[in-house]
């Protein structure tokens, strides 16, 4: 036997009222979390309690993309069908909506600098906290990203520097060689002219410290023996000298 169609009324016990709004509001923010997923689609959720507590879902995209969305829609829509009698209107819903906005701004500044946390429940202080971690952990991964960037400039600059400073050695060291270069080609042009004047004046001309001396020769077999016996005989008519002088002595007396 199935059950009856329950009939819906406010529950007047207030027990069971806070008990069925949390079993329910449960499982509103999961069927909006599925159908979200499901779909692909754009959901926003926002639940008031009796006691004026705010609970909200919306997906990837944050609260308030949503709401502007819906906002522009729905300006565009009324702008369609609305008279001009309604324009007025419109400017004052628009002011409103703007009054709100600028006051949910100021709250969420208020709770993220750690101010007015006394009106917030276990899961609004959690939702808080979480979005805090995310924005820490943003904050560390751009923080990173430009140290990165700060030591991948510095590296550039030094490797720059480095190639300046070899391209300076090596435009110093080709000046040195042009030099060495133009140095050679005025000594050649020297020679070559040199040459071209020996040339045409004849070898009479050449300074003899240019040309090439020939090596000193010397005879063995020849006037090297023949000076050697005349310094023989030389040497044996001063040792025969006294014996002469003697035997003439004694054959004079």
């Amino acid at each position: 036997m199935g059950r009856g169609r329950v009939q819906l009324k406010r529950i007047e016990n207030k027990i069971n009222r806070q008990v069925t709004f949390s079993k329910r509001r449960a499982g509103l923010l999961k069927k909006a979390h599925e159908i979200s997923v499901l779909c692909d689609a754009e959901v926003a959720l926002i639940v008031f309690s009796h006691k004026g507590k705010l609970f909200e879902y919306s997906t990837d995209s944050c609260m308030e993309k949503i709401l502007e969305r819906y906002e522009r829609y729905s300006y565009a829509e009324r702008q369609l069908v609305a008279p001009d009698s309604e324009l007025q209107g419109n400017w004052s819903l628009e002011y409103n909506r703007l009054k709100t906005k600028i006051e949910l701004l100021q709250r969420n500044h208020r709770h993220y600098m750690g101010e007015d946390l006394e009106s917030l429940s276990l899961k609004e202080i959690q939702n808080l906290e979480q979005q805090l971690d995310t924005a820490l952990k943003h904050i560390r991964s751009r923080k990173l990203m430009m140290e990165f960037w700060l030591l991948q400039n510095q590296l550039m600059y030094e490797s720059i520097s480095e190639l300046q400073r070899k391209e300076k050695a090596i435009q110093e060291q080709n000046t040195m060689l042009a030099k060495q270069i133009k140095e050679k080609e005025k000594t050649l042009a020297q020679q070559a002219q040199w040459g071209q004047q020996n040339g045409n004046a004849g070898p009479s001309t050449v300074p003899t410290f240019m040309l090439p001396q020939p090596p000193p020769c010397l005879n063995i077999g020849g006037a090297y023996q023949e000076e050697g016996a005349e310094m023989r005989r030389n040497d044996l008519e001063l040792t025969l000298e006294p014996i002469y002088s003697t035997h003439l002595g004694c054959f004079a007396a």
